[in-house]
């Protein structure tokens, strides 16, 4: 067995990891769509932030799994957190513990002290992390919504009206009216995602570069803002992405602390569904990922409609 670095950002490693890739999202979840390569492109690329390391084990010139971590290089550089995947028919033969093995080698090189892996929750993940010294850490849950049968549970429409709101959609690209509003809200997001920089300080410049990111992977995002009518300022927003599939993902859904337990959250987050549903008919299901000690976004997504299909759970390797 080899161990290659990988460009997550080159159309040329998408293509040469999907069919693994895409056979062991079947195993995990042999309900969903088959995965497409823009959502794998959107799982490796370079995030705003952020650098990526992509290392995969090979057999020959057959890649046999791969990992893949994002570090925060402006808040917590000695940290990286992702996943490692290895694919259905090659697991049993070392590939795991060969690459686990290559990840920490390089990760002490570059002075990182912690390493954060996702899995789906399985006593073979368990005794995995445990004969590495993987320590589990935290739990998220994967929410499913079945589009096909979710009856456009919109809240009343007074609730922005009283709120004194209005609501802004878009599809890409942030109103350049708003973009500067919208990125305050957004550094103010307090919820970590795997792989991904903490938004402290962003600006309008961070939010174009997020953009782009979205349109080089071939996913497009929609967005519903809330807006107060006083001042226009961006008070909440929700954010989901579409790609060539009938599955969408879930982004962001934040309501400043100051305005929530209004039911602005509830508004964005089925607002923005029913418009995806309306603009792309032929979606037939919406995942979402959450801590599961975030009881408020569990309780808003139980609301909008979703149900857990799925426990991963996050492993902490010291270096």
């Amino acid at each position: 067995m080899q161990i290659r670095s990988l460009d997550g950002d080159d159309q040329a490693t998408v293509d040469l990891l999907l069919p693994g890739f895409r056979a062991t999202m079947a195993a995990e979840s042999p309900a969903d769509p088959p995965v497409p390569a823009p959502l794998l492109a959107r799982l490796l690329q370079r995030r705003w932030g952020t650098e990526r390391l992509v290392l995969a084990v090979f057999d020959g010139d057959r890649p046999l799994g791969f990992a893949k971590l994002g570090t925060d290089v402006r808040t917590d550089p000695i940290r990286a957190h992702g996943s490692l995947w290895i694919f259905p028919a090659d697991r049993r033969r070392g590939a795991g513990r060969a690459l686990l093995t290559a990840v920490r080698e390089e990760l002490r090189r570059t002075s990182h002290r912690t390493l954060l892996l996702d899995a789906p929750e399985s006593a073979a993940t368990a005794a995995f992390a445990a004969a590495l010294r993987g320590r589990r850490t935290a739990a998220n849950l994967r929410h499913r919504l079945d589009l096909r049968r979710w009856a456009g549970r919109r809240p009343r429409a007074d609730v922005g009206r009283r709120a004194g709101l209005r609501l802004v959609g878009w599809t890409d690209r942030c109103p350049d009216d708003l973009v500067e509003s919208y990125a305050r809200a957004w550094s103010r997001l307090d919820a970590a995602v795997n792989g991904q920089a903490e938004p402290r300080g962003a600006d309008a410049h961070g939010v174009r570069l997020r953009e782009a990111e979205t349109a080089r992977s071939g996913n497009r995002q929609s967005a519903v803002a809330a807006v107060r009518a006083e001042d226009g300022e961006v008070v909440g927003y929700s954010t989901l992405y579409v790609r060539d599939s009938p599955m969408a993902d879930t982004g962001e859904t934040m309501v400043l602390p100051e305005c929530r337990r209004r039911g602005i959250g509830l508004l964005l987050k089925s607002e923005l569904i029913g418009r995806t549903i309306a603009d792309h008919p032929r979606l037939t299901v919406l995942q979402a990922w959450n801590d599961e000690r975030n009881d408020a976004v569990i309780a808003l997504n139980r609301r909008v409609g979703f149900t857990v299909d799925k426990r991963w759970l996050t492993y902490r390797f010291d270096m």
